[in-house]
């Protein structure tokens, strides 16, 4: 019964970073056009937005809810490792969707920068959540 409420709780982090990153990619698409350049922006400054963004993201989903889902500290770990490879996947498949669909497809739709955004997150709720 102990590993039905943990497997829970892990699944109650991932669902809450994929809405983030779901709403973040959301937001993207949306403010997109005012932020086009000509010449794209380079890869790592891309990376470090997105892991910005993520931590911000992180630290409003504190604001909103406090409390994490996960009670035990060693699942807690397990989530940082574990979650933002899943967002990562998930965003990957997002993009593939998209590109398939031919749709509009940012950076984040792809692992490398789903990851960058979900560790960031992932870490600002492991060390200031309760």
């Amino acid at each position: 019964m102990q590993i039905l409420g943990w497997l829970l709780q892990l699944i109650g982090e991932i669902i809450l970073q994929v809405i983030g990153e779901a709403i973040a990619e959301l937001i993207g698409h949306s403010v997109r056009e005012p932020f086009r350049r000509p010449k794209p922006i380079h890869p790592w400054l891309a990376a470090i937005g997105y892991a910005i963004f993520g931590a911000l993201t992180g630290a409003l989903s504190l604001w909103l809810l406090p409390r994490l889902f996960i009670e035990e500290h060693w699942l807690r770990v397990t989530n940082v490792i574990i979650t933002p490879v899943l967002a990562g996947i998930i965003m990957a498949w997002v993009g593939a969707w998209r590109r398939k669909h031919e749709k509009e497809v940012i950076r984040l739709d792809s692992f490398a920068y789903g990851w960058c955004f979900a560790i960031a997150m992932a870490l600002v709720r492991f060390a200031w959540g309760h």
